[in-house]
């Protein structure tokens, strides 16, 4: 496919495997498609069929000719992103070959920056404070099913393969990869069901096996023997993890439950001790080491002697001997936990906590290195200790999520039945009188021989299961409790009442010791403004205080990007977010309190999306101190870790962001905070403005396919909290992916032109000032990077095609005018800040990934707007609906992003 921003030497291998994979394609499709669907692709593929040709061709063609014209154009796109991601793993590894200019994500340039001001104990003592994870979330966003990802996986294998054979091995593999695109194009894109929980824990589950388990203790092994090369005498302890809100989320999701939070623990302790049993067999076949030729610690001889191997041919071999004991001991401990398990235990006891493995490895560590055999203590053994000390018994943390309200209806029973106050018509400060009241004693509310109301049956039984998990999965398998639309101080108390009712919260003289951290969740416009009183109030409660002495004097806040970008509009929830770090930090500061921050990104950029280094770099200075929590979910999760390579650049890039920006000072200044509140309020009112316009939530209802995305099985939560027919109760995520989807992108620009087209008519010197911010502000920089990916995708002639999807084409007229004068003004204004042409100009990979997609992408549109307007007209037709599906997948797939 011919496009002038290929590189003709650095991208020869990507034109070699999009000519290969294209051509695969084509070679199946003509058996598959007519000839008048062959004719359009050919023109596609060759860039020269005009947008006003194919407008002209869809009616021509029927029902089924339209399906393989959307199937078609969906794996082209697909193969285009096989390619695509090959050969950024391709540029990756050259640049980490390059020792003499490593690249901007890495770790070793950070660790060669950081070794110019920080010595060995002081980065010692930072790597013992520095948490960082990523935690996967079951947010619908991914619209490809497992069994395509697999294809995907096994054709970006063949690349790989291709690339290191010769020719004859090369037709071998062109059939192989005919064979996976011909089982792709017969397999069904979308699931005929809707998905549960269930399947979002087998899900999100399925990246442990596929690439953390590879990636991540191989990432340590090398970071570690990066970190001695600069820093010799220092250790890396674990400093990153992964975590989970799969089957502990109950915001809006009514089938999260007590019962799917012990399926989510059981499925990941089965996955997890499957994957130690598979680590040391193989570890068994490399060390059948002799007691003729070595020593062995006494330590390993009383495993040995324990062990139920009792083959003669092993008799001499005490480490085989050793890890036959250790896995016998597992499977003992499987049991206990109620897991199946292929092994037998011989009547060992189980293990009761994952340290206990974690010693008896590091035993057979100390041996093999005392005893001149130090070489074999690393690679897999080192790899499964780490492991051990990261995954424990429950693979990965969950955290429970619930909102306010829920928890003060369980709270209000509780006293209703206790005959205490009636508690939610209290006052605020009566409220938090009686709830600390009650956590100053341990007496209970809570009686087992009271029938309480479902409701507050089911809230009390998924926080005795998590007292159950912690017991016998370990204390770490659950340690945070979210608080969704966090409002007042006393939304925080209830939480922990609710974990003194339940035993994850003791009282002794008054003071409290905890389980589990309370985070408290703000996400919109006003919340992130008031969280600093809400903080502040609460830090002064001499109860809360004593609270957190029992967490290390450490308090977590997450901050939401979607709602507050849907309140508030791109800029203002920014810039919100950013004012909000600053004062917690200060505050933090002045309380002597340690703070980590929990960021709820989403993949778009109107829902916090974007590169995490760089948004990690902008963050307010000392609001990462070492601590940090990102959400990753859908198409993100597949993107950043589907690939263990691709997995270990990704982790590698958050423990780098973390590390500089919590040790280097800053190389850039902060945000003038002058103009940037001159600039979020004019955008704010702009935003608001259009969403309060009347008939703009008809328009965008009418001219989206936001029903049709609701009916979409990709998630097992509801679209909406209540109705669609609302803008405050309908989901971020299918509002940012409405607006993905009709190419117009609005919630990550809306109001930005208008906003700086007033401040420039206040004073005109402000075009400049912005355009120093843009070079000198990392936070600005970051916001405007973001925002011009995002316009570079969106089409206007596209959009307005979907104007004619409205029932009153007068209003939905009026209403696009506005939004695409705006969409203008805010071109204009990103590209002067920018002082640049054009979109992109500073970001090649994505414009050429654009340009090659843009024809199968813009196909698809105004197919699917044809099809919208067939639907409006046959809104019971199923056949309809299902190529509409076809072709919200395969938009998502051209654009790569969702919600």
């Amino acid at each position: 496919m011919p496009t002038p921003l290929l590189d003709k030497h650095k991208d020869a291998p990507l034109s070699a495997d999009i000519n290969f994979l294209t051509q695969a394609l084509f070679n199946i499709l003509q058996h598959e498609t007519t000839a008048a669907v062959q004719t359009i692709l050919r023109q596609l593929h060759n860039g020269n069929q005009p947008q006003t040709s194919i407008q002209l061709a869809l009616p021509t063609l029927d029902l089924r000719q339209q399906q393989d014209l959307i199937r078609a154009c969906s794996l082209f796109a697909q193969v285009l992103n096989i390619a695509e991601d090959a050969h950024h793993e391709r540029r990756r590894q050259a640049y980490d070959n390059n020792s003499q200019h490593p690249g901007r994500t890495s770790f070793i340039r950070v660790i060669n920056q950081i070794q110019q001001h920080i010595s060995t104990s002081e980065l010692e003592q930072t790597l013992q404070h520095t948490s960082i994870s990523a935690v996967l979330t079951a947010h619908p966003t991914e619209v490809q099913r497992q069994c395509i990802l697999c294809f995907h996986r096994h054709i970006r294998t063949i690349l790989n393969e291709r690339n290191r054979t010769d020719k004859h091995h090369s037709e071998e593999l062109q059939q192989q990869t005919e064979a996976i695109l011909l089982a792709l194009w017969q397999t069904d894109e979308t699931r005929h069901f809707k998905i549960s929980v269930s399947d979002e824990i087998y899900n999100s589950v399925t990246y442990f096996p596929l690439s953390f388990f590879k990636a991540i203790p191989t990432l340590y092994r090398k970071l570690q023997q990066k970190l001695a090369s600069v820093y010799p005498q220092a250790s890396l302890p674990n400093v990153l993890s992964i975590g989970g809100w799969v089957g502990g989320d109950r915001d809006g999701n009514p089938f999260v439950n007590a019962d799917t939070l012990k399926e989510a623990f059981t499925f990941q302790a089965n996955t997890l001790f499957q994957h130690y049993h598979q680590c040391l067999d193989e570890l068994h076949q490399l060390l059948p080491l002799s007691s003729r030729c070595v020593q062995v610690d006494h330590t390993i001889l009383q495993m040995a002697e324990q062990s139920p191997d009792t083959a003669t041919a092993h008799k001499e071999e005490p480490y085989r001997r050793a890890l036959t004991y250790i896995q016998a001991r597992l499977s003992a401990t499987a049991q206990q936990l109620g897991i199946h398990s292929d092994s037998t235990h011989h009547n060992l006891p189980p293990y009761q906590q994952p340290a206990e493995l974690l010693h008896e490895l590091n035993n057979i560590s100390s041996s093999l290195q005392q005893n001149g055999s130090a070489l074999l203590s690393h690679g897999k053994l080192a790899d499964l200790i780490r492991s051990v000390s990261l995954f424990g018994f429950h693979l990965m943390s969950i955290d429970l999520r619930q909102h306010a309200a829920k928890h003060a209806e369980v709270v209000a029973e509780l006293f209703t039945h206790a005959g205490l106050e009636t508690f939610q018509t209290l006052s605020e400060a009566a409220k938090q009188r009686v709830l600390l009241r009650e956590l100053s004693t341990q007496r209970p509310l809570y009686s087992p021989y009271i029938q309480y109301s479902p409701h507050t049956m089911g809230e009390l039984a998924i926080f005795q299961t998590a007292a159950y998990i912690k017991q016998h999965y370990g204390e770490t398998a659950i340690n945070q409790c979210i608080i969704s639309n966090t409002e007042t101080v006393s939304d925080i108390l209830v939480v922990a009442l609710l974990l003194k009712e339940t035993g994850l919260l003791s009282i002794s003289n008054e003071k409290p010791t905890s389980r589990i951290n309370i985070v408290p969740l703000f996400e919109t416009i006003d919340a992130l403004h008031n969280c600093l009183n809400i903080m502040d109030n609460l830090f002064n409660l001499p109860w809360y205080r004593a609270f957190l002495h029992s967490r290390d004097n450490l308090q977590e806040i997450m901050l939401g990007y979607s709602d507050s970008n849907k309140d508030g509009g791109y800029v203002t929830s920014q810039w919100a977010l950013y004012q909000a770090e600053s004062r917690l930090v200060q505050l933090f500061n002045r309380h002597h309190i340690r703070l980590r921050l929990f960021h709820g990104r989403g993949g778009s950029v109107g829902r916090g999306g974007g590169p995490s280094f760089d948004a990690i770099m902008a963050q307010p200075a000392g609001s990462v101190a070492g601590q940090i929590r990102i959400t990753e979910q859908g198409e993100v999760i597949t993107a950043k870790y589907a690939d263990p390579s691709n997995a270990e650049r990704n982790l590698e890039a958050l423990i780098a962001a973390t590390l500089e920006a919590t040790l280097l000072p800053p190389q850039n200044s902060e945000p003038d905070s002058k103009l940037m509140n001159a600039l979020s309020a004019s955008a704010f009112k702009y935003y608001r403005q259009l969403i309060t316009f009347p008939g703009f939530i008809d328009y965008f209802l009418q001219t989206s396919p936001i029903q049709e995305i609701a009916s979409l099985n990709i998630g097992s939560r509801p679209a909406s909290r209540k109705t669609l027919s609302k803008i405050q109760d309908l989901r971020a995520i299918p509002w940012v992916f409405s607006w993905t989807q009709n190419r117009l992108m609005l919630p990550a620009w809306y109001g930005f032109g208008s906003a700086v087209a007033d401040l420039i008519e206040q004073d005109s010197n402000n075009l400049q000032h912005l355009q120093q911010q843009a070079q000198h502000s990392p936070f600005f920089q970051t916001m405007l990077s973001n925002m011009d990916q995002v316009m570079a995708k969106a089409d206007l002639t596209i959009a307005k095609a979907y104007v004619s999807l409205a029932s009153d084409q007068e209003a939905a007229q009026t209403i696009y005018s506005m939004l695409a004068n705006e969409f203008e003004r805010s071109r204009q204004a990103l590209l002067n800040i920018l002082q640049r042409q054009h979109y992109l100009s500073d970001n090649r990979t994505l414009a050429r990934s654009l340009a090659l997609r843009i024809p199968y992408l813009n196909t698809l549109n105004w197919l699917q707007v044809h099809l919208l307007q067939q639907l409006r007209q046959q809104p019971d037709n199923s056949e309809i609906l299902q190529l509409i599906h076809l072709t919200i997948n395969g938009i998502a797939q051209g654009l790569r992003n969702t919600g």
